[in-house]
């Protein structure tokens, strides 16, 4: 068996979740590979909606076995959170979400570590989410995380508090007031409480190593979904750094995060929105500063689902969304939110860059200089509500027209368009 791959080609936000869930039945497993509680998927079924940051999108199927691989970084407080709103709705996930041991953990100084370094930028802070995502990672990458793994150390609670009373000692250099900074709206010293809850809660859960485990599963014929977090224009090698996340977020990071080797991915599905939207600081060529952008928000209900921020809104990129599809070996895609604009007279999308004279359809290395120029081709909007009970054939002739213009501008076929954020709101193009 292969492993397929669902990931975002845009920077972050673009339905993913949604899509994870509407193909979970398809699957055995699914797996999530990268991030942490910085991503947010939500799901929408039966009139109810769920926000996930660091649990698998398939959990809402009792089936199906869901996996926090290692590449997952995870901060305990929220993901008991997410748990707990799950019992709420009479899931189970205790039955059916397995944690790697080789899972990083979040600690509470992390977060203000976090907040601090961002502080310490002034204008050119990056709009971290503050979940303490950079510094969790950059203790992973520097050998001293402390690991799900490591729950069962005797040592835990020295290496915590020594962990711990380091990074207060580099907060106090920056002269940070931890003191009075709330965490999700909790003293320091209440966060760090719960989240100790959280972690003896942990140990009620099947830890699991889940290389073996995933392994084990492809070579006894069980299908696996691999889910990626934030989007490829976000990945810290490839994305528009230094506003970028902590983790790769294209395909080759499945194989890391999840410890699979790279022959082993097939279908790699790419998600999109029919525009783009990006949240906090970075290069955006296409941004809308106008009633456009503002309609662009409203209407899709642009506001970050793990921090609440308005997104920047603007027209769709295909230079930055071919090097997301050529990035991560995409055969299929998967268009997001087209009844965003669904009353629309025209639509425009970016087709190249003008910058110093020059055109090009390639990203230059830095996206972060403001003489990029985008060029734009002009189409008309299908300007109605579309259903989706006739299928593709009996969408709008335009909606169907701004579809072909996308795969003939990529060369891959759109398999799925969303119009509307339920489950029943799909319309497949190609299968079922």
């Amino acid at each position: 068996m292969k492993v397929d791959v669902i990931l975002g080609l845009q920077w972050g936000d673009e339905g993913k979740g949604k899509i994870v869930d509407v193909f979970t039945p398809r699957y055995d497993v699914i797996a999530r590979f990268q991030g942490g509680p910085n991503a947010g998927h939500t799901i929408e079924f039966d009139g109810k909606k769920f926000i996930l940051h660091t649990i698998p999108s398939g959990i809402f199927h009792p089936d199906k076995q869901n996996v926090i691989g290692n590449g997952v970084i995870i901060d305990p407080y929220i993901l008991f959170k997410e748990i707990d709103a799950l019992h709420a709705a009479n899931l189970k996930p205790v039955d059916n979400l397995f944690i790697s041991r080789r899972a990083h953990l979040i600690l509470p100084s992390h977060r203000l570590l976090d907040a601090a370094y961002e502080a310490s930028k002034g204008e050119e802070k990056i709009g971290s989410t503050l979940k303490g995502i950079g510094p969790a990672y950059t203790d992973k990458y520097s050998r001293s995380g402390l690991r799900v793994g490591n729950l069962s150390d005797a040592a835990f609670n020295c290496c915590y508090a020594g962990l711990k009373e380091r990074h207060l000692e580099t907060v106090r250099q920056y002269r940070f007031d931890y003191i009075s900074y709330r965490i999700d709206g909790l003293p320091f010293d209440e966060y760090e409480e719960r989240w100790l809850e959280g972690i003896g809660r942990l140990k009620e859960y099947t830890l699991i190593d889940s290389e073996y485990y995933l392994n084990e599963c492809i070579t006894g014929g069980k299908s696996v979904l691999a889910e990626g977090a934030q989007g490829t224009l976000l990945d810290i090698d490839f994305g528009s750094f230094p506003y970028v996340t902590s983790s790769n977020t294209i395909t080759a990071g499945a194989c890391a995060g999840l410890g699979i080797p790279p022959n082993r991915i097939g279908s790699v599905y790419g998600v999109f929105k029919a525009y783009c939207t990006r949240v906090g600081g970075g290069p955006f060529p296409t941004e809308l500063h106008d009633a456009t952008g503002d309609h662009l928000r409203e209407a899709g209900h642009e506001f970050g689902s793990t921090t609440g921020r308005p997104r920047r809104c603007g027209w769709l990129d295909l230079p930055a969304l071919n090097y997301a599809i050529m990035l991560n070996g995409v055969n299929r895609l998967i268009m997001m939110k087209a009844d965003v604009m669904n009353d629309m007279e025209e639509i425009r999308v970016c087709r190249e860059y003008g910058q110093d004279g020059i055109v090009t359809n390639k990203l230059p290395f830095n996206m972060n200089e403001r003489n990029i120029q985008p060029v734009y081709d002009t189409l008309p909007g299908w300007n109605t509500s579309p259903g989706t009970c006739g299928g593709f054939d009996g969408l709008p002739q335009m909606l169907k027209d701004y579809t072909a213009y996308i795969e003939q501008a990529t060369g891959l076929p759109v398999d799925i368009i969303s119009l509307g954020p339920d489950r029943t709101q799909t319309v497949f193009i190609r299968g079922d």
